[in-house]
């Protein structure tokens, strides 16, 4: 029997762990409503990672290649579980994000160090995944290019974005509350007994 993600609040989760279910995994959604004082502070974020000298910019497909790489240098990074895995990409992948929605990095010395890639489904802006190369960490740049992402959508329109992740990844979470966002769900990735005791 497969694994089954279930929402925390659903009543299902007690019927599971009563008949022998275990949590594997937590994940979470969140959602970020565009307001004045967000955007304002949003693009103080941004103009604050290019005094550092990094350049956040929109990507184009022409940055395909650069974008995977990144991915593949990435890769390992995601935390496993149904809920939240990321397929690494390949060539046709990362050109068919330019093709899905609208890309956003942040360059080093002309290197892409950083990326967010996002779609809309209907009114709503999800973030598809979001990367940063492991010697530029902590450095504020997953936030600089997340926020660079909801000042264009919001330009074009945009007034409601979503995002989701692991709960065991804090940076994270602690990353996409600095951009706005807000804690909306948890969801549980629940094992069968079977499996949880082998």
């Amino acid at each position: 029997m497969p694994e089954m993600v279930i929402r925390s609040d659903d009543p299902r989760c007690a019927e599971l762990e009563g008949a022998g279910w275990t949590v594997v995994a937590t994940s979470w959604g969140a959602r970020l409503r565009v307001t004045p004082a967000l955007l304002e502070g949003l693009g103080q974020v941004v103009a604050g990672a290019g005094q550092s000298g990094t350049r956040i910019r929109e990507l184009t497909v022409s940055d395909a290649d650069a974008v995977l790489r990144l991915d593949a240098a990435t890769a390992a990074d995601y935390p496993g579980g149904i809920a939240t895995s990321h397929e690494p990409l390949d060539a046709a992948g990362a050109r068919d994000l330019f093709t899905r929605g609208r890309v956003f990095g942040a360059e080093h010395d002309g290197v892409l160090v950083a990326i967010t890639a996002t779609e809309e489904v209907g009114a709503l802006v999800e973030t598809a995944f979001t990367a940063v190369d492991p010697s530029h960490r902590g450095q504020g740049l997953a936030t600089a290019v997340k926020a660079a992402s909801v000042l264009a959508h919001a330009a074009d329109g945009a007034a409601l974005f979503g995002t989701g992740g692991a709960s065991v990844n804090t940076a994270s979470l602690a990353m996409n509350r600095a951009v706005g966002y807000e804690i909306t769900e948890t969801w549980h990735t629940y094992r069968p007994p079977a499996e949880s005791a082998e």
